[in-house]
């Protein structure tokens, strides 16, 4: 199968935006930054005249779930309302280096029948940029597979990595959707919902294509959905079920527990 020649008339980004997030600004600042421009939406399901300002200011196009709602539901209504090949989910509170478009659009353009792409990443502290922390280092680690070319297109590598845990950053991902199916995201988890889309589409025909460089970054707060996530107990049943999908329920129960002690890197006062 041939390459495709990709350029920003490819490409949207939907920012899901959600109630009146102070960051929400700075992310969309970042995407009109980019060096290559392509089509800005943003989506919600919770419409306010913030939001709704700050698309008039900038000239974007606003999109209202008036479906039902919830992470799941929301980034899937964000997949379908944009119209191009390639897209985007935005969280409102992340940033992206302004080469992200550019860099994703070559990858994709080398790549042979892709699935997705996805760079590596870096956080927003308290106002800090951290490129390097335990949990940084040991997902780039997991993705050096990933690395070559060579093992893109493997389902074996790709299956083998995500039967560790997660190390792709949602946000981070740009979908082909011309090779996906029209269900990515399934309603049911609030954590996991990611992981859960990469081990179904790791079963597919197609690349998994990986840029090891630093070009999104992804914040960490309190008002976060992973914090508050991280507040119950549903992170650690959804990661045991996600184990199960690659190894026996003994297994899957020992990485649970040592899966566990890595979701410590998402409270704040980790440095």
């Amino acid at each position: 199968m041939k390459s495709m020649k990709y350029t920003g008339k490819n490409h949207t980004f939907a920012i899901c935006a959600y109630k009146e997030s102070p960051f929400l600004e700075e992310c969309i600042l970042s995407l009109l930054d980019q060096t290559v421009p392509s089509t800005i939406i943003i989506v919600t399901a919770t419409d306010n005249a913030y939001i709704r300002n700050l698309a008039d200011k900038y000239h974007l196009e606003l999109h209202i779930n008036h479906g039902e709602t919830g992470i799941t539901q929301d980034w899937m209504f964000a997949y379908r309302s944009a119209k191009t090949e390639l897209m985007t989910i935005a969280h409102q509170d992340d940033t992206y280096d302004r080469f992200y478009t550019e860099t994703v659009l070559q990858k994709l353009s080398e790549a042979k029948k892709p699935l997705i792409a996805f760079t590596d990443y870096g956080e927003l502290r308290n106002g800090k940029t951290v490129t390097r922390n335990p949990l940084l280092n040991v997902k780039r680690t997991m993705l050096l597979p990933l690395r070559p070319k060579l093992f893109q297109n493997s389902k074996f590598v790709r299956r083998r990595i995500l039967s560790f845990g997660c190390p792709i950053c949602c946000p981070s991902v740009t979908f082909v959707k011309e090779n996906l199916p029209e269900q990515i995201f399934f309603p049911g988890f609030r954590s996991d919902e990611d992981w859960q889309a990469w081990e179904l589409l790791s079963r597919r025909k197609g690349a998994f294509v990986y840029c090891n460089r630093i070009l999104m970054y992804h914040r960490i707060h309190d008002g976060s959905e992973t914090s508050a996530i991280l507040g119950d107990s549903a992170r650690s049943s959804e990661d045991f079920q996600m184990f199960c999908r690659f190894w026996p329920k003994p297994i899957a129960r020992l990485l649970t527990r040592a899966y566990s002690s890595s979701e410590k890197s998402n409270e704040l006062e980790n440095k």
